[in-house]
């Protein structure tokens, strides 16, 4: 069987809520908390001990990088919503909760699925803004904790904003209004407790760098050069029930619009074909990536030019 012939069952349903499926209610509800939860540590800063506050601020940074790749991402590919205004206000509500636009972040990640983690062609360049092998060195991948923890400096919100405008100049409207008012958001917060926003930033900022380590380990190992393994997946259940399915990546990146619902019936229909394309799988969650042992090389130490662990 050919990989393009491959047919994908499409989700419908008779709502006129939702658009594709009653089970988005549990992604739209999972925003909602995550959303309350942001003003709650505002609304506890002044009233629970500093350990506390700890802990919940290290659960806020899990929980950035859990909805943008979960509750997010879904969204970008299957709107939750028969309404473009239910649509437009869900975008906004994800926006102020994870500190960044969604529909910066929707440009972003469709210029990813463009390059799908692509090389660097002989000007250095790539289409995928955020390639892996975009800052790597001989052909290799860039050092994961690097591209962790630096990935958050480089994002260039003129070139999405050129990218947006050049597509749709409206949406572009949207995304620099969804910047104002998280930004907005930020700056209240620290007009009301300039205590609350210099305890918040360190956190935000670690939580968008979880974000890129989780998409490293999605890409790190993968094969760029063939469409059915651009992704590494990982099956662990519990990653996948409360993250949305975001462990099935090399399927995602294989057929994008395929709901998350679906994602493990669609897998079980191509699993001969991945592992003819040696489709690589990894243990642990990919954010905890780093810990399974059939790793490649490290790109200091060796190749990544290797065989993958077979799927």
């Amino acid at each position: 069987m050919k990989t393009n012939a491959v047919v994908v069952e499409r989700v419908t349903t008779d709502s006129k809520l939702f658009a594709h499926t009653r089970w988005d209610a549990v992604p739209v509800v999972a925003g909602l908390l995550h959303c309350a939860y942001f003003f709650g540590m505002f609304y506890l800063f002044p009233r629970a001990p500093l350990w506390v506050m700890i802990i919940l601020g290290l659960i806020y940074s899990i929980s950035i990088s859990w909805n943008i790749n979960g509750i997010s991402h879904n969204f970008i590919h299957n709107p939750y919503f028969r309404s473009p205004v239910l649509n437009r206000l869900f975008s906004i509500l994800e926006s102020i909760s994870v500190g960044f636009s969604q529909i910066f972040y929707e440009c972003i990640h469709m210029q990813h699925h463009k390059g799908n983690a692509d090389l660097p062609d002989e000007h250095g360049e790539t289409v995928d803004w955020i390639s892996i092998y975009k800052h790597g060195h001989d052909g290799d991948a860039e050092h994961p904790f690097k591209y962790a923890f630096f990935s958050f400096f480089r994002e260039d919100p003129k070139t999405v904003f050129q990218e947006l405008k050049r597509k749709d100049p409206r949406e572009a409207f949207w995304g620099v209004a969804e910047l104002t008012l998280f930004v907005t958001t930020f700056v209240i917060l620290g007009i009301l407790n300039w205590r609350y926003i210099c305890f918040l930033l360190p956190f935000y900022y670690f939580g968008h760098s979880l974000s890129y380590l989780n998409g490293y380990y999605r890409h790190y190992g993968g094969n760029p050069n063939e469409p059915l393994a651009w992704g590494v997946s990982s099956y662990d259940k519990l990653y996948n029930w409360t993250w949305f399915y975001n462990g099935y990546h090399a399927e995602h990146h294989f057929r994008p619009k395929v709901h998350w619902t679906r994602m493990q019936a669609f897998r079980d229909q191509i699993i001969e074909q991945q592992r003819a394309a040696g489709v690589r799988m990894i243990k642990p969650p990919h954010a905890l990536g780093f810990l399974d042992p059939n790793l490649p090389p490290h790109p200091k130490s060796g190749s990544m030019r290797e065989e993958p662990h077979p799927i």
